[in-house]
């Protein structure tokens, strides 16, 4: 019979030798129901032996269409006519010979001209799908292609309805003609890996290789409830603000679908910015096959270039069926190297994209092989979009968090007054349906009292300018040992010349480190060195190792020589990085006991700005008795960040010391924020005294002295008025009294600063704690100093 499509493995004949077979057998049993049935059939068997080879045209079937229906009556039962839709076809094919009245009746409803399509199902997916019944009903392979079909079929309406429908292949037999090419376990092996190419399939089923004797009985019902519930579904999802992604259903969902119940699945997210695959979080209760259990890799240093290119460049799936078979073909392939060491047998990763970026890879693996393949890869098509739009609000989430956490972290409105910045805003927006349109007004808030504190790292200066100089040396030192090798190599003048400017350089260092060494030193190393190395390392084997051992010394980004600067910064980044989460973690306890403004910066060392009063709570309920409590949290909160330091600081790269201050304000002042610069200010010619004093009263020195009032192991609390000085007294002889202070205290006057005179400092050593296990259970800086020297 010829096919309704130009190219097909399988030349078509109807035949029933199977429904013969049958009746056959009810003939030929014992009991006598239905044998009156079965001899009519087999009556026709007898006068048409066509009907049992198969009928080659549809002129032949319109000619035995009488016969055909006596013979189809029990499939197409006019008693379920009505209700059934049902049709009698051939293998993928639209050819329909006999079919219910219902069936009848929806596609005279659709209208004239309309053609029943199978939805996302082409000529090609057809000739697949024709192949891999071959495969598994004349070689017994496994080609598992199932998954949903339907039909969009519009009702008298004009409304599109969704049909599902079952194939019922049981009356179908399968034989090879002389074209037919043999299909070995290697082929079918390439057939699972080349699902999508139709050429490959072509090649091993040739048109014509294969005869389909039989029919299909084709079984639709209407889906089109399910598909709209679906839809309702995945709209609400799309405007949902909490994605809750349950990876354990999803899995049991995709262990449905598969018909394969020891699939896993996994899951790596992308950072697009960085190139970077990264774990999800752990909440989430997902492995990343892909990563195998590093919290983050390179895109192309997790894949192979095949996989990368598929997921990446084509942003389709990509399927290893036999993963010890490719791995023992490529042991050098990471991809297959990592899978098989997880014992991961057959794999399918997709790519998650929207908009042209990828989101993040869904891994799905299997303990057994050929499980996953490019075949059974197709019924991805139905899951990923709900996916991929679960993952994108996830995603939108995420970065919702993140710029909110960016705004907690640098945003100067701070949560105490960010109720006047939402009345001012509500102002402008009020007026905006009037004529008199209003502008957003600085906000101020009157007569609050600042506190000011600080834990400063001592020495940073020259710590930092010392590691510097460290650094220029090792990287000078490596290049003259290079020029020196050259110049035995090849005895030009330059070459000495060269090493002369080297040794300039280092015993300027070794004397005396300038503000501008570093510039002129690192201008000579890129202006005159690199690119003599560019030369020199095509000269010689030895010179080139030499040179290589130079680059891998030097940091890629930087350009030059980052060890000492490095050691220093994550000493500073680590201090930092403590102080202010004991400042954070402590300033959540302060608001609850009396909310106020709080701030903090980090530099070397780390600053905080406190502000209290009435206008900053809104409520009338300000006490003097709350400004009290929060100098005494203060202190307490400096002594604890000095413990915490000097618990920290043998563990430092770079051991440097801190020096601890507050600064007493006894007056009130008023706080704008400058809308220009987004951030908060004092207020006025006098209150801005107090923002000088902050700025330099760390480096005053004692009056009549060169002695800095801010010292390692002690906290200098400075003030101006002698209420100031009793108050702290009091916080100190109770904290003395708590063991957190030392008994001796010292009053200093301080010099004069530029604009402020009459400062005075009350300065106090730190009792550090080391636990009561330690032979003495409260230490002075003093006494760590002499144990960690010892």
């Amino acid at each position: 019979m010829k096919t309704l499509k130009e190219e097909f493995p399988l030349e078509i004949k109807i035949g029933f030798k199977k429904v013969f077979d049958h009746y056959q057998r009810v003939l030929d049993s014992d009991t006598s129901v239905s044998k009156v049935r079965a001899a009519e059939v087999m009556a026709i068997a007898k006068q048409y032996p066509i009907l049992s080879e198969g009928l080659t045209s549809e002129q032949e079937l319109k000619q035995y269409q009488p016969q055909i229906d006596i013979l189809l009556d029990d499939m197409f039962a006019p008693v379920l006519g009505t209700n059934e839709i049902k049709t009698a076809t051939i293998p993928m094919q639209e050819l329909v010979f006999k079919a219910t009245p219902r069936y009848t009746a929806i596609l005279n409803a659709a209208g004239e001209g309309f053609k029943m399509e199978l939805v996302n199902f082409n000529d090609d997916n057809s000739y697949i799908m024709a192949c891999s019944i071959i495969l598994n009903m004349y070689y017994g392979y496994n080609a598992d292609f199932k998954r949903p079909f339907h039909y969009n079929i519009p009702d008298v309406n004009g409304r599109i309805r969704n049909y599902r429908v079952l194939y019922n292949a049981d009356f179908i037999t399968i034989d090879r003609t002389e074209a037919a090419k043999e299909i070995t376990e290697a082929d079918f092996l390439e057939l699972l890996e080349n699902f999508d190419d139709v050429e490959v399939w072509k090649e091993k089923f040739p048109p014509g290789g294969y005869i389909s004797n039989g029919f299909i009985i084709a079984n639709l019902y209407d889906a089109t409830t399910d598909v709209s519930l679906s839809n309702f579904k995945a709209s609400l999802l799309r405007n949902e603000t909490n994605i809750k992604f349950n990876i354990d259903e999803f899995q049991n969902i995709l262990q449905s679908i598969f018909n394969l119940p020891e699939i896993k699945i996994g899951f790596t997210s992308f950072n697009d910015e960085e190139g970077l695959f990264e774990q999800v979080p752990a909440k989430m209760n997902v492995n990343s096959y892909v990563l195998n259990g590093k919290e983050t890799e390179s895109c192309v240093n997790a894949l192979c270039d095949k996989s990368y290119t598929a997921l990446f460049q084509k942003k389709e799936t990509y399927s290893i069926s036999d993963v010890p078979h490719y791995y023992k073909l490529y042991p050098e392939n990471k991809l297959y190297k990592k899978l098989y060491k997880q014992g991961i047998q057959s794999a399918i990763i997709a790519a998650l994209y929207t908009g042209g970026k990828v989101l993040g890879l869904l891994e799905i693996v299997s303990p057994n092989r050929r499980d996953l393949n490019t075949v059974n890869a197709s019924k991805l098509q139905d899951v990923l979009p709900f996916l991929i739009d679960s993952i994108h609000k996830t995603k939108k989430n995420e970065e919702d968090t993140i710029e909110l956490l960016i705004q907690s972290e640098c945003t100067s409105i701070h949560p105490s007054v960010h109720w006047k910045f939402r009345k001012e805003a509500r102002r402008v927006l009020k007026s905006q349906n009037t004529k008199n349109i209003l502008s957003f007004r600085e906000v101020v808030f009157e007569d609050v009292y600042p506190l000011y504190g600080q834990i400063d790292i001592k020495g940073s200066s020259e710590a930092r300018n010392e590691a510097t100089k460290y650094d220029l040396v090792l990287q000078l030192k490596h290049v003259q040992k290079i020029i020196k090798k050259i110049f035995k190599l090849e005895s030009l003048p330059i070459y000495e010349q060269i090493d002369f400017r080297i040794q300039t350089f280092l015993n300027e260092l070794e004397e005396q480190f300038q503000v501008d060494s570093e510039r002129y030193i690192l201008n000579f190393l890129r202006s005159e060195i690199i690119p003599l190395y560019q030369h020199l390392s095509t000269k010689n084997a030895d010179l080139k190792s030499l040179i290589a051992e130079y680059y891998k010394l030097v940091d890629n980004d930087k350009g030059f020589v980052y060890k000492h600067r490095k050691d220093y910064d994550e000493s500073v980044m680590l201090i930092n990085k403590k102080m202010a989460a004991i400042l954070d973690k402590k300033q959540v306890e302060a608001q609850a006991m009396y909310p106020h403004y709080f701030e903090r910066f980090k530099s070397d060392g780390v600053e905080h700005n406190l502000y209290i009063g009435e206008s900053i709570t809104k409520e009338n309920s300000f006490n003097p008795i709350y400004l009290y409590n929060l100098r005494l949290w203060q202190l307490q909160v400096m002594c604890e960040m000095e413990n915490e330091y000097y618990k920290l600081k043998e563990n430092l790269s770079v051991p440097l010391d801190v020096a601890s201050m507050i600064l007493v304000f006894g007056s009130s002042l008023s706080l704008r924020f400058r809308m220009d610069e987004k951030r908060f200010d004092v207020d006025g010619t006098y209150n801005a005294r107090y923002e000088v004093v902050k700025k330099r009263v760390d480096k005053a020195n004692i009056k009549g002295t060169d002695e800095r009032v801010t010292q390692a192991g002690k906290i200098s609390i400075v003030y101006t008025q002698k209420e100031d000085e009793i108050e702290f007294l009091q916080y100190i002889s109770f904290l003395q009294a708590k063991k957190q202070l030392d008994n001796a205290v010292e009053i200093l006057e301080l010099e004069d600063l530029q604009g402020v005179t009459g400062l005075k400092a009350i300065r106090v050593k730190v009792l550090y704690s080391k636990g009561k296990d330690s032979a003495k259970e409260y230490y002075t800086y003093e006494d760590l100093m002499d144990e960690i020297s010892s």
